[in-house]
């Protein structure tokens, strides 16, 4: 009944949201809606921790330490960025650039959105899996092409056409996995089962799953903003209004590198090597250099934070596939907190774009004089996500570093060499908006800034103090993994 309600709640919140339109609660139904789902996710962390390991309903659903921890996560962001977004939303429309009709719009689809990431999480059929990716692909491509001009059609184009491929090559990947599954299970809905392949994965055929691997990676690699597989994350994120923006990085990524490594331990389990491990970090080290470089070259603010999300997807791929107690809990440490402190920034830089009219970095100066809320938002978020102490991305990246040293020390280079010139990028590039002198079009607005520092005070805890029964946790998502 509780995974039940976690599920309804929110299809329920987007058809209702769809029938009343723009109402004027329809903002605080929204968020009433995400809250209520926070609430249920809350409660059934709570079993999960009570009983001790996971809890299957039937053959369709299960829970356990490491998607109930995406679970709480996402509903929390997703709370969060719906009451940014009710203040946010409302300048937009005073400034005419949604009406009624997107509102509407805007609102049922935010709440489905948040319905399939939450059905891609407690799935245990990875068919059903892949069928929640494409679902939250639609929404967000409609989400993405909002503002309808030209420039954000052209963007959900390329997300779709993009995103659309990758997704393919993922059923394909799906299909020989349960042809490898259906040889030991038997034929059926049962051979897509987590909790049935998980206990097979020894007797799965080697050859199939290297394929079926290879096609997996690529498809939801493509979902995760992987390079080279990467180019509609930053015009999807450039074109699209900031909430949607942030938890296309915040949520959206961590779902599609959540169906790798759930894919990863069942090659691991039948191949006995580091096969899927070698592949994703391959990938990781990529794209971590390949964003940190570009980086470098953004002139748009949205666009430099894209690259900072592909950048941290890379991390964490690269710690996923580099395997081991430390580097595993690291990766998953860094998916939460790279979540926490990439919504906040976000935030933050829709207020920037807001107060001076332009996404353009040249143009946005003087914002910790002209709003100091929004200044120190931006600042302290950049910090966070270039890795600086106490912050829970050091501690993340700290732990990932350190297991590359012992187990692959001839890529310790790439890794900190990635993660120096992404740091110099970020402080680049943000350094001269958040100092100087107020521009004469500055704009003054009233900005949602208790999501921001809500978010970077856990990013803050995470790295100073992480809670015994929390380290705890990870540590047995950690096990799930091996």
């Amino acid at each position: 009944m509780i995974l039940l309600s976690l599920l309804g709640i929110s299809i329920l919140v987007a058809l209702l949201l769809a029938f009343i339109g723009d109402w004027r609660y329809a903002p605080e139904i929204n968020i009433g809606g995400s809250l209520l789902t926070f609430f249920v996710s809350l409660v059934l962390a709570l079993q999960v921790y009570r009983e001790g390991g996971s809890i299957a309903g039937s053959d369709y659903f299960f829970v356990d330490y490491l998607n109930i921890s995406l679970v709480v996560l996402t509903t929390f962001v997703s709370t969060t960025t719906a009451i940014f977004s009710r203040r946010y939303m409302l300048v937009e429309r005073e400034h005419g650039r949604v009406g009624h009709w997107r509102m509407r719009f805007y609102h049922a689809m935010f709440q489905l959105f948040i319905f399939a990431m939450l059905i891609a999480l407690v799935t245990n059929n990875f068919g059903v899996l892949w069928i929640s990716m494409e679902l939250a692909t639609l929404a967000t491509v409609l989400l993405v092409s909002l503002y309808r001009t030209p420039t954000s059609i052209e963007a959900a184009w390329k997300y779709f056409i993009l995103c659309g491929v990758g997704i393919a090559q993922a059923l394909f990947g799906t299909v020989l996995l349960y042809f490898a599954a259906e040889r030991v299970v038997g034929a059926g809905g049962n051979a897509l089962l987590w909790t049935n392949l998980s206990q097979v994965s020894g007797q799965l055929d080697p050859t199939v799953m290297r394929l079926s691997f290879v096609f997996l990676m690529v498809g939801y690699g493509t979902k995760a903003g992987l390079v080279p597989l990467h180019n509609w994350l930053p015009d999807a994120h450039s074109e699209g209004p900031t909430p949607v923006s942030a938890v296309l990085s915040g949520l959206l990524l961590n779902i599609a590198l959540y169906a790798l490594i759930r894919c990863k331990a069942l090659v691991d389990g039948s191949l006995g090597s580091g096969f899927a491990g070698n592949i994703m970090m391959g990938f990781g080290l990529l794209s971590l250099l390949t964003a940190a470089f570009s980086m470098l070259r953004q002139k748009d603010v949205k666009r430099l934070f894209a690259y900072s999300s592909i950048e941290h997807m890379g991390i964490a791929t690269f710690a996923f596939g580099l395997g081991g107690p430390i580097a595993t809990f690291g990766g998953v440490l860094h998916m939460i907190v790279h979540s926490l402190a990439k919504s906040a920034t976000f935030f933050s830089v829709g207020h920037a774009a807001q107060m001076h009219g332009t996404q353009e970095m040249a143009q946005i100066r003087g914002l910790i004089r002209g709003n100091p809320a929004v200044g120190w938002g931006l600042f302290l978020g950049v910090m966070a996500l270039a890795g600086m102490p106490p912050f829970g991305i050091f501690t993340s990246e700290f732990l990932i570093l350190t297991a590359t040293m012992k187990d692959a020390p001839l890529l310790t280079p790439l890794l900190l060499l990635g993660l120096a010139v992404a740091f110099a990028a970020l402080f680049r590039k943000v350094q001269p908006m958040v100092t100087g002198l107020i521009p004469a079009g500055q704009k003054q607005l009233t900005a949602a800034n208790i999501p921001v520092f809500l978010h970077l005070a856990l990013v803050l805890l995470l790295g100073i103090y992480l809670p015994g029964f929390l380290a705890n946790w990870f540590h047995l998502a950690v096990e799930i993994l091996k």
